[in-house]
């Protein structure tokens, strides 16, 4: 589904990714691990268009999509859960879904900028009601501010939101990262959900031990280059992964 071809990444004239080879099979779990400063959110950033490769390719469905604009990767079927979550505070829930939604909504209506509506072309209505059923607790709340939402369900709002865009692909960056235990357990059991109705993820995650439990294949990732992959079980039970990432 995803093929990432000698990525090189910079901020200013920091190479932050230097020729990272990644792929992703239709129906996949897929972990990036690392330390701090590796180079695994800039390679989200790189797939969803926030940054420029220097070189390099990345294709989706078999089409090159480093050229194109955000909006446009997202309405091709790449959505992403960005670090921190990044929700709108100061809009509702349901405006937070709605925003989630607009990019695709406006490629499929005429006019190409409508408001979006219930039960509109796109199905956003149907859509809606899918990430309430996933997410109860955002039906209750969805008029309210999403600032005032605590961590974990801002991350069940954050999530969501990208799950609005129906998207073949979802990149989470770092989900459980500062939530409570109760949400965090919350977090993983959804992803493994999603991925089980067919959804493909791309996971980068600080909690090493618990997502390469979760996926079916991983990369660490060292000073912006690949340095190991294999399955899940075979990272997890690699001694240098051991030492490095899961504290044994």
């Amino acid at each position: 589904m995803l093929f990432l071809q000698r990525i090189h990444t910079s901020y200013g004239h920091i190479e932050a990714v230097k020729g990272i080879d990644l792929k992703i099979n239709k129906g996949e779990i897929v972990c990036l691990i690392g330390s701090n400063g590796a180079g695994k959110s800039t390679t989200l950033m790189t797939i969803s268009g926030i940054l420029k490769p220097a070189k390099g390719k990345i294709l989706f469905d078999g089409e090159e999509i480093h050229r194109l604009p955000p909006h446009k990767i997202v309405a091709k079927g790449i959505s992403q859960v960005p670090e921190g979550r990044r929700i709108f505070p100061r809009l509702t829930v349901r405006e937070n879904l709605e925003m989630g939604a607009y990019a695709v909504h406006s490629q499929e209506s005429n006019p190409p900028h409508p408001p979006l509506q219930k039960g509109g072309r796109g199905g956003f209505s149907t859509q809606l009601e899918y990430v309430f059923d996933l997410f109860p607790v955002l039906k209750e709340r969805q008029k309210q501010m999403g600032g005032t939402l605590s961590g974990g369900e801002q991350q069940m709002l954050a999530i969501g939101r990208a799950l609005m865009s129906k998207p073949k692909l979802l990149l989470l960056d770092e989900p459980s990262l500062g939530l409570a235990p109760i949400f965090v357990g919350k977090i993983f059991k959804t992803i493994k959900e999603l991925n089980a109705e067919g959804l493909t993820i791309l996971l980068v995650e600080q909690n090493a031990n618990a997502a390469l439990k979760l996926a079916h294949r991983g990369y660490v990732i060292e000073s912006g280059k690949v340095t190991k992959e294999g399955s899940g079980r075979e990272l997890i039970n690699d001694p240098d992964i051991k030492k490095a990432y899961l504290g044994e």
